[in-house]
């Protein structure tokens, strides 16, 4: 901010140097702005902008000389050389900080919207916008320019003929529509039409910063229509199609990017066959920020069902899997993102699983945690409810590489392999080949996680994985166990439930279920029962499967046995225990002492 766009015509040399010669320090030029004659005001003011143009320290110098507050009363001047020259200071002095923090104080937004009146002479015009550039950055000076008229102003002085004046005032209109409330204003004003003009400047300085605003405002559906109604996707699109403009193309894909989300606006790229030259020229495009923003700004769009269905008639899958292919982390990244996305769409799920999932397998490799993490939740996304892109995984090798991700530093990444490893585990042969490799074992450390998503993920690949009876045992070696058992007590109504769940399977077999009591999941289970809110069908259900396969402590609870309970050897009656009081094994009730209670029925056929 504050640079010429353009190059300035040097001032005589000889104009005001018996004023700098008479007046020895800028004390006394300060002192020289309360003369009541003109001319005196007029060379001070601009002994005053010489001084403050060479740093930063004049500048916070003329603050404590009071020379604002003097300066301030002249803004109002009736001589317009005088008030021009005042302009001048302010709009210099405005980049220090400490400045602009008086300027607010002194509430000169008012003021110097007025210098903005057509009549006005373009240099006034040049530091009054350039001053409210600098003031604009704060959010106060925002509300007081909209509150005070000074959009209307600033839009109409982007049809100046002086390129700095077009510059200044861009720069504020683009600072002041980070605000909600001046996007809308702006958008009634009409700035559309003067920022497409501004596309066709000279000076690349002012092209990028009306394609900066055009993406900030056009993330407003409304201004989107505009843009369409004004021809603004053909301009758009004629930048990507102009090598030499191939610095803007980065900002023009961020506005396109912002109409992709717009269905209206998609469709109108689309007839013009806009959309079609969009991807072609992303197709050919080796600049990662392009190809990186491209597949962001396709990942937002494909929220929406519609537009996926149009993204996919128009093969945007082709760009996205050439975008894995990159040697840039950013950009397969992004690309995997926008792949997540485009698979809520069934027919791109299949294009995207059959060629894009060996791709993704090979990234799964990748020393970048972030690029690892978006890949797998890419291929959890391919997997889910596709039995085909499952088995792809599989033939692809993907089951070692997803395996080692579940010692990844990066929850999202953890969660996400025991997704894909739990979507594979529903075809027999995939589970048996995932079990030969540990992952009973590798559950044990994700169990015993903080965070939610992890521990829910890994209690719901237990369930799965542990209806295999080698694999409850492989849990029980591994000490898996104690951490489910501790899931039982989440507050987290996912993770609970999918703990439940998980203590239900494993429950299936005495040496597992004898463990789990132990361990005291069931008086958690009785507990979560008791609460309305707490329970769930997989708490009541792995309670009923623990004690009917642990019957000497069901009786010992119960009091009674079902029909379907058959008693085999190993089975004692031990009394019943009272609620809260702790079952003890065989081998701990051998090691007491004998006492006048009545003796325990041991069951040994053998």
């Amino acid at each position: 901010m504050g640079k010429k766009v353009k190059k300035e015509a040097s001032p005589p040399k000889d104009v005001f140097d018996p004023l700098l010669i008479e007046s020895k320090t800028p004390a006394t030029v300060v002192l020289m702005l309360s003369s009541p004659e003109n001319e005196v005001l007029a060379k001070a003011c601009d002994a005053l902008y010489k001084f403050a143009s060479k740093g930063d320290e004049n500048k916070v110098t003329l603050l404590g000389l009071g020379a604002l507050e003097h300066l301030y009363k002249l803004l109002s001047h009736e001589d317009p050389l005088v008030r021009r020259n005042a302009v001048m200071v302010f709009g210099i002095m405005a980049s220090n900080h400490d400045v602009r923090k008086l300027l607010r104080e002194l509430d000169v937004t008012n003021s110097l919207i007025s210098q903005l009146a057509p009549e006005e002479d373009v240099v006034i015009h040049e530091f009054a916008t350039l001053c409210l550039a600098y003031m604009a950055v704060e959010y106060t000076t925002k509300v007081k320019i909209f509150e005070q008229g000074g959009l209307e102003p600033l839009i109409r002085l982007l049809g100046s003929l002086d390129p700095d004046v077009k510059k200044n005032s861009l720069e504020c209109i683009y600072l002041l529509v980070q605000d909600f409330q001046n996007r809308a204003a702006v958008r009634e004003l009409n700035v559309i039409p003067p920022l497409l003009g501004l596309l066709e400047s000279e000076y690349p300085v002012i092209q990028l910063l009306a394609l900066q605003t055009l993406e900030v405002i056009s993330k407003d559906r409304e201004t989107r229509i505009l843009l369409g109604e004004n021809k603004g996707l053909d301009c758009l699109l004629n930048i990507l199609e102009n090598n030499e403009l191939s610095d803007l193309h980065i900002e023009t894909l961020a506005v396109l990017g912002n109409c992709l989300e717009d269905v209206h606006t998609l469709q109108q790229i689309q007839l013009t066959g806009g959309l079609k030259k969009l991807l072609s020229f992303l197709e050919v495009s080796t600049v990662p920020d392009i190809q990186k923003n491209a597949a962001k700004a396709i990942t937002k769009a494909a929220y929406d069902s519609e537009i996926r269905k149009i993204l996919h008639w128009e093969e945007v899958e082709k760009f996205l899997l050439s975008l894995l292919d990159t040697n840039n982390d950013e950009v397969q990244v992004a690309a995997s993102q926008a792949i997540s996305a485009m698979c809520e769409n069934i027919d791109s799920k299949c294009v995207l699983g059959l060629q894009g999932i060996p791709q993704l397998v090979h990234l799964l490799s990748s020393e970048n945690e972030e690029v690892k993490e978006a890949v797998v939740t890419a291929l959890t996304n391919l997997t889910t409810a596709n039995p085909r892109n499952a088995s792809v995984v599989a033939e692809a090798e993907g089951i070692e590489p997803l395996m080692n991700i579940l010692n990844a530093q990066r929850d999202g990444a953890i969660s996400n392999a025991i997704a894909v490893l739990t979507n594979l585990s529903l075809q027999e042969p995939f589970r048996v080949s995932i079990q030969s490799h540990g992952i009973m074992n590798a559950l044990v450390g994700p169990l015993r996680s903080t965070n939610s998503q992890v521990q829910s993920k890994a209690a719901f690949a237990v369930a799965a994985f542990g209806c295999d009876a080698d694999a409850r045992t492989e849990l029980r070696n591994a000490g898996g166990l104690g951490p489910l058992v501790e899931l039982l007590h989440s507050k987290n109504e996912e993770v609970r439930r999918n703990a439940c769940w998980a203590v239900m399977v494993c429950g299936s077999d005495e040496l597992t279920a004898v463990e789990l009591c132990r361990l005291g999941a069931l008086d958690i289970l009785e507990e979560i029962n008791l609460s309305r809110k707490r329970k769930n069908k997989f708490s009541e259900a792995a309670l009923e499967k623990l004690l009917d396969n642990n019957l000497p402590q069901k009786y010992s609870r119960m009091g009674y046995l079902s029909s379907s309970n058959i008693i085999t050897n190993g089975f004692y009656d031990c009394g019943q225990i009272k609620h809260g009081g702790k079952f003890l094994s065989l081998e701990e009730l051998s090691k007491q002492e004998l006492t006048e209670r009545r003796a325990i029925i041991f069951i040994n056929a053998k």
